[in-house]
């Protein structure tokens, strides 16, 4: 089969690059609004984009009336925290993807415990493995999306997560992963491979 994605509809594109490209992690990004309302949705347009400088980035629609919440106080406030999502949160990631009204504290209704940040003003969700508290260094508009980045000023981890040598534990971090529909993943077997060396090959 082949397609070009122009002869399809958007709902098809979307179908097709959120099917196939999986699994996805979950940045449950939490902002706040211009009057200092908590906001939490998760996204699985997320991703790291640099380690140096240390930089996360997730990608919102619009509604009707412009960009979603997410976005649009990412960029006014400069700030947002991307918190990754374990299997115990999974069914509270899930009711903040709720289509809430502008205004709704996502926290509260989906009974989310809130954890005051150090640096910005959003705050992080307490009960998170890992959250990343970042400040918005760039933004680009995709089409009907806004792709944020943000530089990570702070990263707080659960105990035991990562190791004295440096190393995240991906077991103990458990993370769940979007898939398409409403389906979702969690680890299961964890398969190694060590990378090549081409001089290595090379001196066979």
């Amino acid at each position: 089969m082949r397609l070009d994605p122009s002869d399809l509809s958007p709902r098809e594109r979307y179908a097709l690059l959120t099917g196939t490209v999986v699994p996805r992690p979950i940045g449950w990004i939490s902002t706040v609004s211009d009057q200092g309302t908590p906001n939490l949705a998760p996204f699985s347009y997320f991703m790291v984009a640099s380690a140096d400088p240390p930089t996360v980035a997730f990608s919102g629609g619009t509604r009707a009336d412009g960009p979603k919440d997410t976005v649009r106080h990412a960029l006014r406030s400069g700030a947002f925290v991307a918190n990754l999502v374990d299997r115990a949160s999974l069914d509270a990631m899930n009711a903040t993807s709720v289509d809430a009204p502008t205004g709704v504290d996502e926290f509260s209704h989906a009974g989310v415990e809130p954890a005051p940040s150090e640096r910005i003003a959003p705050p992080r969700v307490a009960s998170a493995p890992v959250a990343f508290e970042c400040e918005v260094s760039a933004h680009l508009e995709l089409g009907a999306n806004t792709v944020v980045f943000g530089t990570v000023v702070v990263a707080h981890l659960r105990d035991g997560i990562r190791g004295a040598d440096g190393r995240i534990d991906v077991r103990a971090l458990d993370p769940v992963a979007r898939l398409a529909g409403t389906a979702y993943a969690t680890l299961g077997e964890i398969v190694e491979r060590a990378r090549p060396s081409w001089n290595d090959r090379a001196r066979r």
